[in-house]
């Protein structure tokens, strides 16, 4: 089994207060459909109220973050799958339930995890 993380950005989600709570309902029911499933590993939002921070290997921290990934937002799903296709298949419903387009990125396997 590979893990895959499904993401958006927060500025993906185009939806009113009033449709909120039937997205909030449906995203919900997916994330219960895959833990049923046995391939839910977790999931949750970036709580972008709180700045990132560099720490260094000697312990310094300092505010901010690389560069490059200066703006890391939204909301993501790592789920364990037995192939590509299924992590597709699963973005569907979540794109389905959030009203918006995820990105499928695939973690390298790592014999120590």
């Amino acid at each position: 089994m590979t893990k895959f993380m499904i993401s958006f950005p927060s500025g993906a989600m185009h939806i009113t207060e009033e449709e909120l709570p039937a997205v909030s309902d449906a995203s919900h029911a997916v994330i219960r459909d895959a833990q049923e499933a046995g391939v839910y590993v977790f999931g949750g939002g970036i709580d972008e109220a709180v700045g990132a921070v560099m720490v260094s290997g000697d312990g310094t921290v300092s505010p901010g973050t690389y560069p490059e990934t200066r703006l890391l937002d939204g909301g993501f799903t790592i789920l364990d799958l037995p192939t590509r296709d299924a992590a597709l298949e699963w973005a569907a419903k979540i794109a389905a339930a959030c009203r918006c387009d995820q990105e499928v990125r695939e973690f390298q396997y790592d014999p120590m995890s």
